[in-house]
Protein backbone atom coordinates (compact mmCIF):
# COMPACT_ATOMS: atom_id res chain seq x y z
CA UNK A 1 0.00 0.00 0.00
CA UNK A 2 1.46 3.36 -1.04
CA UNK A 3 1.89 5.94 1.71
CA UNK A 4 0.89 9.56 1.07
CA UNK A 5 1.63 12.52 3.37
CA UNK A 6 -0.31 15.75 2.82
CA UNK A 7 1.09 18.89 4.48
CA UNK A 8 -0.77 22.09 5.34
CA UNK A 9 -0.16 25.03 7.70
CA UNK A 10 -3.61 25.05 9.37
CA UNK A 11 -4.81 22.85 12.25
CA UNK A 12 -6.72 20.31 10.04
CA UNK A 13 -10.07 20.90 11.75
CA UNK A 14 -12.10 22.78 9.11
CA UNK A 15 -9.98 22.41 5.95
CA UNK A 16 -12.58 20.84 3.68
CA UNK A 17 -10.31 20.72 0.64
CA UNK A 18 -7.65 18.78 2.56
CA UNK A 19 -10.21 16.44 4.10
CA UNK A 20 -11.83 15.67 0.75
CA UNK A 21 -8.47 15.00 -0.90
CA UNK A 22 -7.24 12.78 1.94
CA UNK A 23 -10.50 10.82 2.05
CA UNK A 24 -10.49 10.43 -1.73
CA UNK A 25 -7.00 8.93 -1.67
CA UNK A 26 -7.80 6.73 1.33
CA UNK A 27 -10.82 5.34 -0.52
CA UNK A 28 -8.52 4.53 -3.46
CA UNK A 29 -6.35 2.36 -1.22
CA UNK A 30 -3.58 4.75 -0.22
CA UNK A 31 -2.35 4.97 3.36
CA UNK A 32 -2.82 8.67 4.09
CA UNK A 33 -1.40 10.97 6.75
CA UNK A 34 -2.22 14.68 6.98
CA UNK A 35 0.21 16.99 8.80
CA UNK A 36 -0.71 20.42 10.15
CA UNK A 37 -0.14 22.58 13.22
CA UNK A 38 -1.74 22.72 16.65
CA UNK A 39 -2.88 25.93 18.35
CA UNK A 40 -3.48 26.16 22.08
CA UNK A 41 -7.18 26.58 21.30
CA UNK A 42 -7.40 24.00 18.51
CA UNK A 43 -10.35 21.63 18.92
CA UNK A 44 -9.68 17.91 18.52
CA UNK A 45 -9.64 16.51 14.98
CA UNK A 46 -12.71 14.31 14.38
CA UNK A 47 -12.10 10.66 13.57
CA UNK A 48 -11.19 10.22 9.89
CA UNK A 49 -10.48 7.49 7.35
CA UNK A 50 -6.86 8.59 7.47
CA UNK A 51 -4.25 9.49 10.09
CA UNK A 52 -3.54 13.01 11.31
CA UNK A 53 -0.53 14.68 12.92
CA UNK A 54 -0.36 18.21 14.30
CA UNK A 55 2.92 19.90 15.15
CA UNK A 56 3.04 22.03 18.29
CA UNK A 57 4.99 25.24 17.60
CA UNK A 58 6.35 28.15 19.60
CA UNK A 59 5.23 30.78 17.10
CA UNK A 60 1.70 31.38 15.84
CA UNK A 61 2.19 33.73 12.88
CA UNK A 62 4.67 35.77 10.86
CA UNK A 63 8.15 34.95 9.64
CA UNK A 64 9.10 33.01 12.78
CA UNK A 65 6.07 30.75 12.41
CA UNK A 66 6.75 29.92 8.76
CA UNK A 67 10.45 29.36 9.43
CA UNK A 68 9.74 27.09 12.40
CA UNK A 69 6.97 25.16 10.65
CA UNK A 70 8.97 24.58 7.47
CA UNK A 71 12.01 23.42 9.43
CA UNK A 72 9.96 21.07 11.61
CA UNK A 73 8.10 19.75 8.58
CA UNK A 74 11.36 19.12 6.70
CA UNK A 75 12.77 16.88 9.43
CA UNK A 76 9.41 15.18 9.98
CA UNK A 77 9.17 14.24 6.30
CA UNK A 78 12.85 13.35 6.04
CA UNK A 79 12.53 10.38 8.39
CA UNK A 80 8.94 9.26 7.75
CA UNK A 81 8.00 6.32 5.54
CA UNK A 82 6.35 7.79 2.45
CA UNK A 83 5.88 7.22 -1.27
CA UNK A 84 4.12 10.44 -2.33
CA UNK A 85 4.60 13.87 -0.74
CA UNK A 86 1.81 16.41 -1.18
CA UNK A 87 2.35 20.12 -0.51
CA UNK A 88 -0.85 22.07 -0.03
CA UNK A 89 -0.11 25.69 -0.99
CA UNK A 90 3.20 27.44 -1.33
CA UNK A 91 3.82 27.75 2.42
CA UNK A 92 4.50 23.98 2.63
CA UNK A 93 6.17 23.47 -0.75
CA UNK A 94 9.87 23.99 0.02
CA UNK A 95 10.32 21.24 2.67
CA UNK A 96 8.27 18.80 0.59
CA UNK A 97 10.29 19.61 -2.53
CA UNK A 98 13.67 19.26 -0.79
CA UNK A 99 12.71 15.96 0.82
CA UNK A 100 11.39 14.64 -2.49
CA UNK A 101 14.78 15.35 -4.08
CA UNK A 102 16.86 13.99 -1.19
CA UNK A 103 14.79 10.79 -0.87
CA UNK A 104 13.78 10.50 -4.54
CA UNK A 105 10.08 10.43 -3.76
CA UNK A 106 7.13 11.53 -5.88
CA UNK A 107 5.74 15.00 -5.14
CA UNK A 108 2.39 16.67 -5.83
CA UNK A 109 1.74 20.39 -5.42
CA UNK A 110 -1.91 21.23 -4.68
CA UNK A 111 -2.24 25.00 -4.98
CA UNK A 112 -5.53 26.04 -3.38
CA UNK A 113 -5.06 29.61 -4.59
CA UNK A 114 -2.75 31.84 -6.59
CA UNK A 115 -0.52 32.27 -3.57
CA UNK A 116 1.78 35.08 -4.74
CA UNK A 117 -1.32 37.08 -5.66
CA UNK A 118 -2.75 37.02 -2.15
CA UNK A 119 -3.94 40.44 -0.96
CA UNK A 120 -1.94 39.97 2.26
CA UNK A 121 1.21 40.16 0.09
CA UNK A 122 0.19 43.12 -2.08
CA UNK A 123 1.67 45.76 0.23
CA UNK A 124 4.56 43.58 1.41
CA UNK A 125 6.89 43.36 -1.61
CA UNK A 126 9.81 41.88 0.35
CA UNK A 127 7.72 39.06 1.75
CA UNK A 128 6.13 38.44 -1.63
CA UNK A 129 9.60 38.31 -3.20
CA UNK A 130 10.64 35.53 -0.80
CA UNK A 131 7.60 33.41 -1.64
CA UNK A 132 8.06 34.08 -5.35
CA UNK A 133 11.67 32.89 -5.17
CA UNK A 134 10.55 29.67 -3.51
CA UNK A 135 7.91 29.19 -6.19
CA UNK A 136 10.35 29.83 -9.05
CA UNK A 137 12.89 27.44 -7.50
CA UNK A 138 10.43 24.56 -7.12
CA UNK A 139 7.67 24.98 -9.67
CA UNK A 140 9.44 24.13 -12.96
CA UNK A 141 10.60 20.78 -11.53
CA UNK A 142 7.24 19.62 -10.17
CA UNK A 143 5.77 16.59 -11.99
CA UNK A 144 2.15 17.18 -10.96
CA UNK A 145 0.57 20.52 -10.05
CA UNK A 146 -3.11 20.82 -9.19
CA UNK A 147 -5.18 23.97 -8.63
CA UNK A 148 -8.79 25.01 -8.14
CA UNK A 149 -9.80 26.98 -11.25
CA UNK A 150 -9.00 27.00 -14.98
CA UNK A 151 -7.88 30.64 -14.89
CA UNK A 152 -5.28 30.01 -12.17
CA UNK A 153 -4.08 26.94 -14.08
CA UNK A 154 -3.63 29.07 -17.21
CA UNK A 155 -1.69 31.69 -15.23
CA UNK A 156 0.75 29.08 -13.92
CA UNK A 157 1.13 27.45 -17.35
CA UNK A 158 1.99 30.85 -18.86
CA UNK A 159 4.51 31.64 -16.13
CA UNK A 160 6.23 28.23 -16.26
CA UNK A 161 6.00 27.10 -19.89
CA UNK A 162 8.92 24.65 -19.64
CA UNK A 163 6.93 22.13 -17.60
CA UNK A 164 5.97 19.07 -19.66
CA UNK A 165 2.59 18.54 -17.99
CA UNK A 166 0.02 21.33 -17.76
CA UNK A 167 -1.44 22.33 -14.41
CA UNK A 168 -4.50 20.20 -13.64
CA UNK A 169 -7.79 21.55 -12.27
CA UNK A 170 -9.62 19.90 -9.37
CA UNK A 171 -12.46 22.21 -8.36
CA UNK A 172 -13.16 22.81 -4.68
CA UNK A 173 -16.76 21.62 -4.72
CA UNK A 174 -18.74 20.02 -1.86
CA UNK A 175 -19.00 16.31 -1.29
CA UNK A 176 -22.45 14.78 -1.55
CA UNK A 177 -21.40 12.64 1.43
CA UNK A 178 -21.55 15.67 3.77
CA UNK A 179 -24.95 15.50 5.40
CA UNK A 180 -26.39 18.56 7.06
CA UNK A 181 -27.11 18.24 10.77
CA UNK A 182 -30.60 19.40 9.90
CA UNK A 183 -32.79 21.27 12.33
CA UNK A 184 -34.91 24.38 12.13
CA UNK A 185 -34.07 28.02 12.61
CA UNK A 186 -35.29 27.71 16.17
CA UNK A 187 -32.77 24.90 16.74
CA UNK A 188 -29.92 27.29 15.89
CA UNK A 189 -31.43 30.35 17.57
CA UNK A 190 -32.18 32.08 14.27
CA UNK A 191 -35.21 34.34 13.76
CA UNK A 192 -38.16 32.87 11.90
CA UNK A 193 -39.44 36.26 10.73
CA UNK A 194 -36.30 37.57 8.99
CA UNK A 195 -34.59 36.87 5.69
CA UNK A 196 -31.16 35.42 6.38
CA UNK A 197 -28.09 36.30 4.32
CA UNK A 198 -24.91 34.27 4.78
CA UNK A 199 -21.24 34.87 4.05
CA UNK A 200 -19.04 31.94 5.05
CA UNK A 201 -15.47 30.72 4.76
CA UNK A 202 -12.25 32.70 5.21
CA UNK A 203 -13.30 36.24 6.10
CA UNK A 204 -10.18 38.10 5.03
CA UNK A 205 -9.30 41.49 3.60
CA UNK A 206 -10.97 42.46 0.29
CA UNK A 207 -13.63 39.76 0.46
CA UNK A 208 -16.41 42.32 0.65
CA UNK A 209 -17.49 41.69 4.25
CA UNK A 210 -17.21 45.37 5.23
CA UNK A 211 -19.48 46.50 2.39
CA UNK A 212 -21.95 43.69 3.03
CA UNK A 213 -22.29 44.76 6.67
CA UNK A 214 -23.00 48.34 5.56
CA UNK A 215 -25.46 47.04 2.97
CA UNK A 216 -27.59 45.53 5.76
CA UNK A 217 -28.81 49.07 6.54
CA UNK A 218 -30.61 49.03 3.18
CA UNK A 219 -32.05 45.49 3.34
CA UNK A 220 -35.32 45.44 5.31
CA UNK A 221 -36.10 42.74 7.84
CA UNK A 222 -32.88 40.75 7.32
CA UNK A 223 -30.06 39.23 9.35
CA UNK A 224 -26.50 38.65 8.12
CA UNK A 225 -24.60 35.59 9.32
CA UNK A 226 -20.82 35.78 8.98
CA UNK A 227 -19.57 32.23 9.53
CA UNK A 228 -15.86 31.51 9.80
CA UNK A 229 -12.56 33.02 10.86
CA UNK A 230 -10.27 35.49 9.14
CA UNK A 231 -7.93 38.42 9.56
CA UNK A 232 -10.67 41.09 9.44
CA UNK A 233 -13.09 39.49 11.92
CA UNK A 234 -11.86 41.56 14.92
CA UNK A 235 -12.28 44.82 13.00
CA UNK A 236 -15.70 43.76 11.74
CA UNK A 237 -16.89 42.98 15.25
CA UNK A 238 -15.65 46.35 16.48
CA UNK A 239 -17.40 48.09 13.62
CA UNK A 240 -20.71 46.32 14.26
CA UNK A 241 -20.54 47.18 17.97
CA UNK A 242 -19.50 50.80 17.40
CA UNK A 243 -22.24 51.45 14.85
CA UNK A 244 -24.98 49.61 16.73
CA UNK A 245 -25.56 46.97 14.05
CA UNK A 246 -25.82 44.02 16.42
CA UNK A 247 -29.44 43.37 15.42
CA UNK A 248 -28.43 43.12 11.76
CA UNK A 249 -25.22 41.07 11.93
CA UNK A 250 -24.28 37.89 13.79
CA UNK A 251 -20.83 36.29 13.90
CA UNK A 252 -20.38 32.53 14.14
CA UNK A 253 -16.84 31.12 14.47
CA UNK A 254 -15.60 28.29 12.26
CA UNK A 255 -17.67 25.15 12.63
CA UNK A 256 -17.65 21.58 11.36
CA UNK A 257 -18.80 21.02 7.74
CA UNK A 258 -22.01 19.31 8.87
CA UNK A 259 -22.96 22.28 11.04
CA UNK A 260 -22.01 24.72 8.30
CA UNK A 261 -24.24 22.87 5.84
CA UNK A 262 -27.13 23.14 8.30
CA UNK A 263 -26.74 26.91 8.69
CA UNK A 264 -26.40 27.38 4.93
CA UNK A 265 -29.56 25.40 4.22
CA UNK A 266 -31.52 27.69 6.56
CA UNK A 267 -30.39 30.88 4.81
CA UNK A 268 -32.16 32.74 1.98
CA UNK A 269 -29.17 34.27 0.16
CA UNK A 270 -25.48 33.29 -0.06
CA UNK A 271 -22.78 35.90 -0.78
CA UNK A 272 -19.30 35.64 -2.28
CA UNK A 273 -18.06 39.21 -2.78
CA UNK A 274 -14.32 39.05 -3.41
CA UNK A 275 -12.90 42.23 -4.93
CA UNK A 276 -10.79 42.47 -8.06
CA UNK A 277 -7.74 43.74 -6.15
CA UNK A 278 -5.39 40.86 -6.88
CA UNK A 279 -4.96 37.89 -9.21
CA UNK A 280 -5.84 35.39 -6.52
CA UNK A 281 -9.33 36.83 -5.99
CA UNK A 282 -9.84 37.70 -9.65
CA UNK A 283 -9.64 34.05 -10.67
CA UNK A 284 -10.94 32.40 -7.51
CA UNK A 285 -13.63 29.73 -7.55
CA UNK A 286 -14.41 29.33 -3.83
CA UNK A 287 -16.13 26.28 -2.43
CA UNK A 288 -18.68 28.47 -0.62
CA UNK A 289 -20.25 29.31 -3.99
CA UNK A 290 -20.92 25.62 -4.60
CA UNK A 291 -22.02 25.14 -0.98
CA UNK A 292 -24.72 27.75 -1.58
CA UNK A 293 -25.82 26.10 -4.82
CA UNK A 294 -25.99 22.69 -3.17
CA UNK A 295 -28.06 24.15 -0.32
CA UNK A 296 -30.51 25.54 -2.90
CA UNK A 297 -30.10 29.21 -1.98
CA UNK A 298 -29.68 31.92 -4.64
CA UNK A 299 -26.33 33.69 -4.66
CA UNK A 300 -24.99 37.22 -4.98
CA UNK A 301 -21.42 37.27 -6.33
CA UNK A 302 -18.78 39.64 -7.65
CA UNK A 303 -18.34 40.13 -11.38
CA UNK A 304 -15.15 38.08 -11.51
CA UNK A 305 -14.49 35.65 -14.38
CA UNK A 306 -14.82 32.24 -12.74
CA UNK A 307 -17.59 32.94 -10.25
CA UNK A 308 -19.67 35.06 -12.60
CA UNK A 309 -19.43 32.40 -15.30
CA UNK A 310 -20.87 29.74 -12.97
CA UNK A 311 -23.72 32.01 -11.86
CA UNK A 312 -24.64 33.21 -15.35
CA UNK A 313 -24.29 29.82 -16.98
CA UNK A 314 -26.59 28.19 -14.44
CA UNK A 315 -28.91 31.09 -13.59
CA UNK A 316 -28.46 30.63 -9.84
CA UNK A 317 -28.29 34.26 -8.72
CA UNK A 318 -27.20 37.82 -9.39
CA UNK A 319 -23.79 39.24 -10.34
CA UNK A 320 -23.02 42.68 -8.88
CA UNK A 321 -21.21 45.25 -11.08
CA UNK A 322 -19.54 47.05 -8.15
CA UNK A 323 -18.99 46.76 -4.41
CA UNK A 324 -20.75 49.74 -2.86
CA UNK A 325 -23.10 48.88 0.04
CA UNK A 326 -25.98 50.29 -2.02
CA UNK A 327 -25.04 48.11 -5.01
CA UNK A 328 -24.89 44.98 -2.88
CA UNK A 329 -28.20 45.83 -1.22
CA UNK A 330 -29.79 46.41 -4.63
CA UNK A 331 -28.82 42.91 -5.78
CA UNK A 332 -29.97 41.24 -2.54
CA UNK A 333 -33.28 43.12 -2.56
CA UNK A 334 -33.78 42.24 -6.22
CA UNK A 335 -33.78 38.57 -5.27
CA UNK A 336 -35.75 38.91 -2.05
CA UNK A 337 -38.47 41.16 -3.51
CA UNK A 338 -39.00 39.32 -6.80
CA UNK A 339 -40.60 36.01 -5.81
CA UNK A 340 -40.62 34.70 -9.39
CA UNK A 341 -36.90 35.40 -9.89
CA UNK A 342 -36.10 33.99 -6.47
CA UNK A 343 -37.91 30.72 -7.12
CA UNK A 344 -36.32 30.44 -10.57
CA UNK A 345 -32.87 30.75 -8.99
CA UNK A 346 -33.73 28.17 -6.33
CA UNK A 347 -34.88 25.74 -9.00
CA UNK A 348 -31.72 26.34 -11.02
CA UNK A 349 -29.65 25.63 -7.90
CA UNK A 350 -31.45 22.31 -7.54
CA UNK A 351 -30.81 21.42 -11.19
CA UNK A 352 -27.18 22.58 -11.17
CA UNK A 353 -26.04 21.06 -7.87
CA UNK A 354 -25.38 17.53 -9.25
CA UNK A 355 -22.76 18.97 -11.63
CA UNK A 356 -20.71 20.37 -8.80
CA UNK A 357 -19.99 17.48 -6.43
CA UNK A 358 -16.65 16.24 -5.17
CA UNK A 359 -17.23 12.69 -6.38
CA UNK A 360 -16.61 13.82 -9.98
CA UNK A 361 -13.40 15.60 -8.98
CA UNK A 362 -12.28 12.66 -6.84
CA UNK A 363 -12.30 10.28 -9.79
CA UNK A 364 -10.04 12.64 -11.74
CA UNK A 365 -7.78 13.08 -8.70
CA UNK A 366 -7.39 9.31 -8.28
CA UNK A 367 -6.51 9.01 -11.94
CA UNK A 368 -3.83 11.71 -11.64
CA UNK A 369 -2.23 10.01 -8.64
CA UNK A 370 -2.44 6.63 -10.34
CA UNK A 371 -0.44 8.00 -13.28
CA UNK A 372 2.42 9.32 -11.13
Amino acid sequence: MKKVILSVTNDLVTDQRLDKTASCLANAGYEVLTVGRRYNDSPPVPEKKYQTKRLSLFFRKGFCFYAEFNLRLFFFLLFRKVDILVANDLDTLLPNFLVSKIRRKKIVYDSHEYFCGLPELTDRPRVRKVWLRIEKFCFPKLPLVITVSPSIAQLYDAEYPTRTMKVQVIRNVPSSAIISEGGTRATFGLPEDKRIIVMQGAINIDRGAEELIEAMRFIPNALLLIIGNGDVIPQLKQRVAAEGLGELVRFIPRIAPEQLAAYTALADIGCSLEKDTNCNYRYCLPNKLFDYIRAGIPVVVSDLPEMAAVVRENGVGVVIPEHSPQGIALAVNQLLNDSILYQQCREQCRKSAPKYVWEHECRLLQELYGNL
